[in-house]
């Protein structure tokens, strides 16, 4: 199992990147969360990881917290939720957030995030009750990197976190004008999806 990288930023395409360790490229997924704190291409980060063996594919997930990785964890263990629904929800709420959905028994919260409906989020206030004690702690403030064409980027990014392009459009039309990163953008436009 790969349990950290330390390397340099190669790309970023949220939610993907690719981290350069000892001229090996190892590409991850990562949540929003990991992907607002991260500095620009070309600068080392270290990454605790998550290896998702699947019958056609090898999937490395980052992370910036031990928080975050072991609440994806979790999440994991909850019938019905797999790793791009898990993703989704560390994008969607921090795990603070996610702490107060559960004790709350928010489900209105939950079913906010892409892919997670009402018998999930449901599902989730049940079986993550008793596992929350484990998951605690936020993440610092964030470093907001520039990119080339941060629209398309966010664009792209909210339709791999499992939003229709229409939606994730009127999303990014909701930001308004401005000269925003791609992290600022997402950041942006899941901020306006939680308030719908």
């Amino acid at each position: 199992m790969i349990g950290s990288l330390k390397g340099r930023i190669a790309s970023k395409t949220p939610p993907q990147l690719t981290l350069e360790v000892g001229g090996v490229g190892y590409e991850l997924e990562a949540p929003m969360s990991t992907f607002f704190h991260l500095p620009a291409v070309g600068h080392d980060v270290h990454l605790l990881t998550h290896l998702v063996v699947r019958e056609d594919a090898h999937v490395l997930y980052g992370f910036g917290t031990e928080e975050e990785r072991r609440l994806f964890r979790s999440l994991l263990k909850v019938s019905g939720v797999g790793p791009k629904i898990a993703l989704a929800l560390l994008s969607g709420i921090s795990v603070e957030g996610f702490r107060h959905c559960i004790e709350n028994q928010d489900v209105a919260a939950l079913t906010r995030v892409p892919g997670i409906g009402r018998k999930t989020a449901e599902r989730l206030l049940v079986e993550m009750r008793d596992r929350l004690t484990a998951t605690v702690g936020e993440t610092g403030a964030p470093l907001a990197p520039s990119d080339s064409r941060p629209e398309s980027e966010a664009f792209g990014a909210l339709v791999a976190l499992g939003y229709k392009p229409l939606e994730a459009s009127r999303l990014l039309k909701a930001v308004g004008p401005g000269t925003h990163s791609t992290e600022e953008l997402i950041r942006r436009a899941l901020q306006s999806a939680a308030r719908d």
